[in-house]
C-alpha cells in the first residue's frame, strides 16, 4: 500500500472510531502527538489509551484536504479538523498540517503544525 493510501485509510478509520484498524497502520515504535492534552505518546498501547481518553471526552473529525508525498518517507497532509463536545457543540474548526514519517510502509510519527 502506498503512503498516500495508508494515510487516507487512517483518516477514514479514525473518523469511524475503528481504533484497531487505525492501530494496524502504525509502526510498533510510533511517536504520536497528544494534541488534546499536550506532549507526545510513544508506542501503540499509549496511542490506543490516548484515543480512548480523547473520544470519551470530545468528538474530533479530521478530513484530509490535500496530501503531498514529500519523498524520503515524509508526507504532509492538510486537514480540516472539527472538534465537538459530546453534546455536539463545536469547540474548534480549523485547517492545519499533519506531517508524517513513514517506515516499513507504516506510520512511524506524526506532528501537528498550525
Amino acid at each position: 500500500m502506498s503512503a498516500k493510501a495508508v494515510i487516507e485509510r487512517m483518516y477514514v478509520d479514525f473518523n469511524a472510531r475503528r481504533i484497531d484498524d487505525v492501530l494496524e497502520l502504525l509502526h510498533g515504535d510510533v511517536d504520536w502527538p497528544n494534541g488534546w492534552e499536550g506532549g507526545r505518546v510513544h508506542g501503540i498501547p499509549a496511542v490506543r489509551d490516548y484515543w480512548i481518553r480523547q473520544w470519551a471526552a470530545i468528538n474530533p473529525s479530521v478530513v484530509p484536504v490535500a496530501i503531498n508525498d514529500n519523498g524520503g518517507g515524509r508526507v504532509t497532509v492538510r486537514v480540516h479538523q472539527v472538534v465537538k463536545d459530546l453534546g455536539g457543540k463545536v469547540l474548534g474548526d480549523e485547517e492545519l498540517d499533519h506531517i508524517y514519517e513513514m517506515r516499513d510502509g507504516l506510520i512511524r510519527s506524526m506532528e501537528i503544525r498550525k
